[in-house]
């Protein structure tokens, strides 16, 4: 058959799939409604397997395939919305709904952006999508439950979609590991009221976002409901607290935390890590032909009239080539593309609709696209103004956090300034993740010095706000109280090079904690500044001490406490280092010396729905006031609200 633009091929009977069919037949009928015989006459592959929907197995066939393709183009990011049935068979069986394109009746932003922004957007996309889906999820979960045969597909499109008609590549573009690992834990969201300012916060679970909202003392949940409860129940809990016994028994287990050495850097965790990175692929965009399709045809839709050639959209939507032969095979996959998307959907009534007119010859002759009569669907193409307040936060919060390199933040803070001129004033909600302090800047350089036993020349902070300058030997990295330490053996004047001995400071002064020389030299890593790698002159035999042993270097000062579980092994617990763990009644008691009492206020708190007593009493005390006064926070600000 010829590939004119009259008497194409069906593409619902060569590819399998009814989705594109659909979009088309809802297309044309915009803005008018369509039921589900009207649908099922007017797709060819529906009215090949359904005919007219005589009886009632033919409906609830139909229905469960609109429904796939319905959540599938709803996961595209191209909604089909419904409205009251027409009417209702008599006997049981499926209702007759009416459906139509939802076009929205907001105008979506459309903006220009450069190549080198692309980086940026795709990691931004990717960190406003994951926000935006766990709040979606939380809202579908809220919603009535359905028929117990209805089928269960979610309606709510996917954001983003429509970004992607206006940056295409945007898909192609790898996403930091680090970026995705951090995002991905986080998997359910919340909007939280800090100063009077909305800010949406990504979480792990709910103990994790406690643990945040103690962190920003004056802050409120205000949605969702799931998370409102959550926190006040800890609050309720904490105010229970009763004042443990603070003696230790004889038999007590002590928690060795995971730590970073150059065991695990080098070795099976570190393989481990990689494998788990390696099976997932580091660019967010699916390989589906169909997605790629419908990125294509909103993308044209959005530019119908400029020509674009086929080498550009192949580059654009596949990605950039690294040979000819790929560069040719890129160009043939979006011709075919262009012949699929500008086939008629040959179903009688609906008998010429197409999403393009494409100038055939222009094509033909110069290998370049112009395509018109786009049924439409520019309206799809573009942000709505309530994703780009979340994009534009999301890019905000990339620029000053660690999670991008610095190049790319500046980038990012770049970006912020273009996208926050479309944002209407007031609906940019600020964004956070908790955990912030993940892998600071100088995580990087002092992993790469313990791997390859190299000294450190680090400038760093130190506890009276002076900046100092050392040459160390890193050994072990680890988190303690929320917080990223490195512990460091300052003996290295045998291995220093010349031009870096004056940087060793061996402090022999006593730890009160400890007992001995200050030998050792623990720090929390957002303190160093600057890092290089020196290559020792010799080797360094640095004693293998563990994390509980290391601790006591951190300070001479600490709080002995005690709390109390409900029942044992609980995963919280396995975070704390250097814990001693002791059976009491059903749960366990925890013995544990912390450096920072507010840190251990808001631990307990966020904890409190497995915690039954605490000591000290001036703990306790705290503890129990802080708890009363988050309680009466969130009443004044429900009575507000109402």
């Amino acid at each position: 058959m010829a590939e004119g633009s009259n008497g194409r091929r069906r593409f619902s009977d060569k590819w399998g799939k009814h989705e594109l069919d659909v979009l088309a037949v809802l297309s044309s009928a915009f803005p008018q409604w369509l039921t589900s015989r009207q649908i099922a006459q007017r797709v060819k592959a529906y009215a090949d397997s359904y005919g007219e929907l005589a009886d009632q197995a033919a409906k609830a066939a139909f229905a469960k395939q609109f429904q796939r393709d319905r959540a599938k183009l709803a996961a595209m990011g191209i909604a089909i919305e419904s409205r009251q049935p027409e009417y209702s068979s008599k006997s049981e069986g499926q209702d007759f709904a009416s459906y139509r394109l939802q076009l929205g009746d907001e105008p979506r932003v459309r903006l220009r952006f450069k190549q080198e922004d692309l980086p940026v957007l795709a990691a931004a996309n990717y960190l406003a999508r994951s926000m935006s889906i766990s709040s979606s999820s939380a809202k579908h979960e809220e919603q009535q439950h359905t028929s117990r045969t209805a089928p269960r597909v979610p309606q709510t499109p996917t954001p983003g979609l429509g970004l992607d008609s206006i940056a295409p590549g945007l898909g192609t573009q790898p996403i930091p590991d680090n970026l995705m690992k951090v995002v991905d834990q986080r998997r359910f969201a919340a909007t939280i009221d800090v100063d009077g300012g909305h800010m949406n916060v990504a979480y792990t679970d709910s103990d994790d976002l406690a643990m945040f909202m103690l962190e920003h003392p004056g802050s409120s949940v205000v949605s969702p409901q799931e998370a409102v409860d959550a926190w006040n129940r800890r609050l309720n809990a904490a105010t229970q607290f009763t004042l443990a016994d603070e003696s230790q028994g004889e038999i007590g287990e002590t928690i060795v935390t995971p730590s970073i050495n150059k065991t695990t850097v080098n070795g099976e965790a570190d393989r481990e890590n990689s494998k788990s990175h390696s099976k997932r692929s580091s660019s967010f965009q699916t390989g589906s032909e169909v997605d790629r399709r419908l990125r294509l045809m909103l993308f044209l839709s959005a530019h119908l009239g400029e020509e674009y050639s086929l080498e550009e959209l192949a580059e654009r939507f596949i990605g950039e080539p690294k040979t000819e032969d790929e560069k040719k095979k890129g160009v043939a996959v979006i011709r075919k593309d262009i012949n699929t998307l500008t086939t008629v959907s040959d179903d009688g009534e609906m008998a010429g609709s197409q999403f393009f007119d494409i100038d055939w010859s222009l094509l033909d002759a110069d290998g370049i696209v112009s395509a018109t009569n786009s049924l439409g669907l520019e309206r799809l193409a573009g942000i709505s103004q309530q994703y780009l307040s979340m994009l534009t936060a999301s890019v905000s919060y990339l620029a000053h956090s660690s999670l991008l390199p610095m190049e790319q933040r500046e980038q990012a803070e770049s970006l912020y300034v273009r996208l926050r001129q479309h944002v209407k004033p007031g609906e940019t909600p600020w964004l956070s993740l908790t955990g912030y302090e993940v892998e600071p800047r100088s995580f990087s350089v002092v992993k790469r010095a313990i791997s390859t036993d190299s000294l450190l020349d680090m400038e760093y902070t130190d506890g009276t706000g002076r900046t100092r300058r050392k040459l160390v030997a890193p050994s072990k990295i680890f988190v303690d109280e929320g917080v990223y330490y490195v512990a460091v053996w300052t003996d290295v004047a045998k291995a220093a090079p010349k031009d870096k001995k004056k940087f060793v400071s061996k402090d022999t002064t006593i730890n009160k904690a400890t007992g001995e020389p200050r030998i050792w030299q623990v720090l929390r890593l957002s303190r160093i500044e600057k890092a290089e790698l020196v290559e020792p002159t010799t080797q360094i035999d640095i004693p293998d001490v563990p994390v509980a042993e290391l601790r006591k270097w951190s300070f001479d000062n600490g709080t002995p406490t005690v709390f109390i579980t409900d029942k044992p092994d609980l995963p919280f617990i396995k975070t704390l280092p250097g814990a001693t763990v002791e059976r009491c009644g059903d749960g366990e008691k925890v013995h544990l010396t912390v450096s920072s009492d507010s840190w251990f206020v808001a631990f307990a708190i966020a904890h409190a729905r497995h915690i039954t007593a605490v000591a000290p009493e001036p703990l306790l005390t705290m503890i129990v006031a802080r708890a009363h006064r988050e309680l009466s926070l969130e009443n004044n600000s429900n009575q507000q609200d109402k």
